[in-house]
């Protein structure tokens, strides 16, 4: 039986070009390097004091555009635990709302040591838009998993897109992973807490950490996980040339490799939207993700 990996596009290939304060995909010229430069070092500096954005600093960061509004999000119910600090909330797809989820947010921002001691933190900051997409599509798409083992490559702190498919497909097994300590506890509260709720389809759900020094490339970790024919899908924005590099690796190392830029009717009318209603704040560059569906030969 064949093997699927459902990818986060926002982890690896954009961690990969840098999650961080971004104006565009180009690479700055000599004219702007420095400004940009001392812009994201700034950004750097309140996020780190815990203090909120002024309006300059909040354009640099490729967070002024948060979500694609595909799921509704409420309090979730108070319980009287020693759980960790986190806030809990129910995530429920607008389309489909017969599948809903518990998580836990961050509820603050990341601490110096957190910085400099963990294996990037990008996932540990918010849910991403496409993050969001990708679980959006497994739901609408939750057949294609049928009796197949999914994993979810650097999900972060939720991997919304595992959860998912775990809530909405027959699948073998669901694997979640994330490069993150902190995540992964995150995600192990998570699949706890869900599982005596009961929501999951299927038994079979567990999560683990991938360290660094053991991490192979995104397209290699890829290609071990799949069986000959095993699918991966991949969710992620231009960001500049890096797609497009991350397609060449892939093909030579052997997946065929299809690119879809309208594969969704209701994401491709609210992309097309946002540009003409939230310029300046949604950029299609950075924030509009594309999806790739990677096969291993065999």
């Amino acid at each position: 039986m064949e093997s699927r990996a459902t990818e986060a596009g926002t982890s690896e290939s954009e961690r990969a070009s840098g999650e961080g304060p971004a104006i565009s995909g180009r690479a700055p010229g000599p004219a702007d390097s420095a400004p940009l430069g001392a812009a994201r070092w700034k950004l750097l500096r309140q996020v780190l004091k815990q203090k909120h954005l002024n309006s300059c600093l909040r354009h640099i960061s490729v967070r002024r555009f948060e979500s694609f509004n595909l799921f509704s999000v409420a309090e979730a119910e108070k319980r009287d635990t020693g759980e960790a600090a986190g806030v809990w909330v129910q995530y429920t797809s607008v389309f489909h709302p017969e599948y809903s989820i518990s998580l836990r947010h961050n509820s603050g921002s990341l601490n110096i040591e957190d910085v400099l001691t963990s294996f990037d933190n990008t996932g540990n900051v918010c849910i991403w838009p496409a993050e969001e997409v990708l679980a959006y599509y497994c739901l609408k798409h939750s057949d294609v998993f049928r009796d197949l083992a999914v994993c979810e490559l650097g999900g972060g702190m939720t991997c919304l897109a595992g959860l998912m498919v775990a809530i909405s497909a027959d699948v073998k097994e669901v694997l979640l992973t994330d490069g993150n300590e902190k995540a992964i506890r995150n995600v192990r509260d998570i699949i706890a807490r869900n599982q005596e709720a009961g929501v999951f389809k299927t038994r079979r759900i567990s999560s683990c950490l991938f360290l660094d020094q053991f991490r192979a490339s995104l397209v290699d970790a890829i290609k071990r996980l799949l069986q000959p024919r095993g699918k991966a899908m991949v969710f992620a924005p231009h960001r500049g040339n890096t797609l497009n590099q991350f397609c060449n690796l892939a093909e030579k190392a052997g997946f065929s490799v299809q690119r879809h830029e309208n594969y969704d009717e209701h994401i491709s009318n609210f992309h097309s939207k946002l540009i003409k209603e939230k310029q300046g704040i949604y950029e299609e560059n950075l924030h509009y993700p594309l999806l790739l569906i990677l096969t291993k030969s065999g």
